[in-house]
């Protein structure tokens, strides 16, 4: 089993809305084996040019886990607040 990460760059437009749908995602992970690696500190470029905003980092303990969390009607119930309140770039990535 290889682990996966969600890495996503999130830019917000609206915090007050925002505030409300952070909390509710941590309750949406557990039953997917999920946890925060990274979630919002302290980000900046190193190389190239990429503007981080919000990153945030989660763990999955496989690709299967991760796709069945964000598919999840727990998690879509929510990611709505997300889409109305900040601009996100999401990837998916295989890793150790």
């Amino acid at each position: 089993m290889m682990a996966a990460y969600l890495i996503a760059d999130v830019q917000v437009h609206d915090p007050e809305t925002f505030s409300t749908y952070s909390p509710g995602v941590a309750a949406t992970l557990e039953p997917y084996g999920g946890r925060f690696l990274a979630r919002g500190g302290a980000a900046e470029t190193v190389e190239g040019d990429f503007e981080p905003h919000r990153v945030v980092v989660i763990e999955f303990p496989d690709m299967d886990a991760l796709k069945s969390w964000h598919e999840s009607d727990a998690y879509q119930a929510i990611i709505g607040i997300r889409h109305r309140s900040a601009t996100t770039s999401v990837i998916a990535v295989q890793g150790v």
